[in-house]
């Protein structure tokens, strides 16, 4: 309370620094036009207003307001509360939401945590200067407001801005013990705006990293698809093994990174660069994208290492699959906890490894390439129909772009794409899975 009574706020006008109206969603700019008007302090907040002092484009426009949550819901019909441990209001306009948060101020009791410290529950409502401090990266506490085009500057983050530093907001290791998730978001952050972590920012994650195990599995799985699908995977790749942090998250992966065979240690590495660099590019181009895919690829070289071993065990190719498919994920979700469908895109794709592979061998065997007559052949029809042909086939080219030698299955299943049947085959079974698609809301992701 003290601290915040002690901040004095630095104006500057947001046209000087290229931030114009035009540049804002209309529908943030009518939620702010709307509290105002209720006699509420409202002010766009954190990312979207760095973003656009950075020549970004915002993926969100978030609000800051001194209306409590309730207050919030009873100006919007199309609002709902979310969450416990923060309170927010979601703002739907069809597929988006504009969120709307109170002004939070440091809890004047014991907040709620667990034994180790990260806070569970902390509803505790302030002042716009109590709400600064309460932010994580002083690049993340920034407001605008859009009546008078300012924005409004309390702990020097225009500078911070201005020399491309990430600085935590108060003492770094109290901080990220508060909430490890944090340091996610500072890597996360480095890569995404090229910026350098400040020094204490940077040695604290080493001390810290350990706390992100008690941090819910489904949470950290929420926090890895903003690392990798916002269009630059590739880089948070490689500020998480920085920071060495993608071991807390894919601690088998990172192992096969150190394995003894160094032409497999290298090849799991390429595995997962290479899938994030094609994600990255096809998000780029407008193409979609999807989490399973890259989870499949991170974790592909586990997979290998525990099929090779069942099936010496086991004998049968078929039982030592779908064993090490299911020992692979479960482990895997003790970390990043995998929601069902993911879990079966990726156990799709991987089977299908197998059979692009068998039916390739089978036609190899007779010294015969791809004839149009091989698209009357049943096993040949089902895997062409397979709703994650595609997504397999594109697997298989991230396999051979890794380095394995798989070229020649690729050509094969390549040359079967370029038949007019097969196409007419994979594009008839496309639509019938679109009309399968549920209809979901979903929040832009920052």
């Amino acid at each position: 309370m003290e601290e915040a009574a002690k901040l004095t706020p630095s104006f500057y006008d947001a046209q000087a620094y290229g931030i114009k109206l035009e540049q804002l969603d209309e529908r943030a700019l009518e939620v702010l036009e709307t509290l105002n008007d209720a006699g509420f302090e409202a002010y766009l907040v954190g990312g979207c207003v760095r973003d656009l002092l950075l020549g970004l484009m915002p993926k969100d426009f978030d609000i800051a307001t001194n209306a409590r949550p309730e207050q919030v819901k009873g100006l919007f019909r199309n609002c709902r509360l979310i969450g416990r441990r923060f309170r927010l209001a979601h703002i739907y306009f069809y597929r988006d939401v504009i969120e709307v948060a109170t002004f939070r101020a440091q809890a004047q009791e014991e907040v709620v945590s667990n034994r180790y410290g990260n806070v569970l529950e902390d509803n505790h409502y302030g002042t716009i200067e109590e709400d600064v401090i309460r932010r994580d990266f002083t690049i993340n506490a920034l407001y605008y407001d859009a009546r008078a085009q300012k924005i409004i500057d309390y702990l020097g983050a225009m500078e911070d801005i201005k020399a491309g530093r990430i600085a935590l907001i108060g003492q770094a290791q109290q901080r990220y013990t508060e909430d490890p998730v944090r340091m996610l978001r500072a890597a996360r952050f480095a890569a995404k705006l090229s910026m350098a972590l400040e020094g204490e920012a940077e040695r604290a994650i080493r001390e810290k990293r350990e706390l992100l195990k008690a941090v819910p599995s489904a949470r950290l799985f929420d926090e890895v698809q903003k690392l990798f699908l916002g269009g630059y995977g590739l880089r948070c790749f490689e500020s998480l093994q920085r920071y060495d942090l993608f071991a807390v998250l894919f601690p088998d992966t990172q192992t096969s990174f150190a394995h003894p065979n160094v032409d497999f240690a290298r090849y799991s590495q390429q595995m997962v660069e290479t899938a994030l660099r094609n994600t990255d590019e096809r998000i780029a181009n407008g193409q979609s994208v999807t989490v399973a895919f890259l989870l499949a690829a991170i974790l592909w070289p586990i997979y290998q290492l525990q099929y090779q071993g069942l099936l010496k065990e086991r004998g049968s190719w078929h039982s030592a699959m779908y064993e090490a498919i299911d020992l692979v994920l479960i482990a895997a979700s003790e970390r990043v906890a995998i929601p069902m469908r993911f879990k079966t895109m990726i156990r799709d794709i991987w089977a299908l490894q197998a059979r692009l592979q068998l039916l390739f061998e089978r036609y190899a065997q007779q010294g015969r390439r791809f004839k149009k007559s091989m698209l009357n052949d049943e096993k040949m029809i089902n895997v062409l129909q397979h709703r994650r042909f595609r997504a397999a086939y594109d697997f298989l080219l991230v396999r051979q772009s890794a380095g394995e030698p798989v070229e020649a299955w690729a050509e094969f299943w390549q040359r079967v794409q370029e038949d007019s049947q097969a196409v007419a085959l994979i594009a008839q079974a496309a639509a019938l899975q679109d009309t399968r698609r549920p209809y979901q809301r979903h929040r832009r992701r920052r």
